[in-house]
């Protein structure tokens, strides 16, 4: 899951609409930006295994602390708590708990069993949708389409960087999907590790973003019995 996750953080700003979609990405991809970080302090491991199996190259062989089912719960509590802490909205800190937590479901409909409910000797899950390339593209496309429209209706650009910033973000983002499904195969663990860790790239893009974009007013809703003045 890549471009699915990314959707969620579209997707998010419909529930909570005072953050910035970068913030929003950071939540949805917290497990993604720790685990290539494990990666390169071993803590966590990954190998380079092409399989007709799966149209993903990588086995992941070990990855506990940022992937394990237990970990996530407590990831999300602690991303939530921070948040709170800071800002004392308790509303806003829940969805971004949630998000974080949302990741590994969202990873649980296409990994293979290769997701740990807890640290150790742990029952491996996963549904498989790796299985197929096919409906792993129309899944995730599908996911990207439905987060990206709930951000559009939910923002209006407030000037012109607010709408080219946007879209090339989009295309970018659909981009390197494509290239990673069809692209060469990584070359080792640390490759990898390097590699994903230019996601942050991509928050620091939709901080920008989303600094040229204004949140759409609600439309007032009349009490019930009172017709507009005409």
């Amino acid at each position: 899951m890549f471009i699915g996750h990314f959707a969620a953080g579209f997707a998010g700003k419909s529930a909570a609409p005072k953050l910035s979609l970068g913030t929003l990405f950071l939540a949805a991809q917290f497990l993604d930006l720790l685990w290539p970080t494990l990666l390169l302090l071993h803590l966590e491991h990954v190998e380079i295994a092409p399989s007709p199996e799966s149209f993903n190259p990588l086995h992941f062989t070990s990855y506990p602390i940022s992937h394990s089912l237990l970990l996530v719960l407590g990831w999300g509590l602690l991303f939530g708590a921070v948040y709170w802490m800071l800002r004392k909205d308790l509303r806003t800190a829940v969805v971004l708990g949630l998000l974080v937590i949302s990741h590994w479901f969202l990873d649980l409909a296409v990994h293979l069993p290769d997701l740990p409910l807890y640290p150790g000797n742990s029952p491996l899950l996963g549904l498989g949708l790796w299985k197929s390339t096919t409906a792993t593209l129309l899944v995730e496309g599908l996911l990207f389409i439905l987060g990206v429209g709930l951000y559009l209706r939910r923002t209006t650009p407030k000037n012109k960087t607010g709408v080219y910033s946007l879209w090339a973000l989009v295309v970018f983002l659909v981009i390197v999907y494509v290239a990673n499904v069809f692209g060469p195969v990584p070359p080792s663990e640390t490759a990898v590790a390097w590699g994903s860790q230019l996601q942050w790239l991509f928050i620091l893009w939709a901080y920008w973003v989303d600094r040229n974009r204004a949140v759409k007013a609600k439309p007032l809703q009349m009490p019930s019995g009172i017709q507009p003045a005409l």
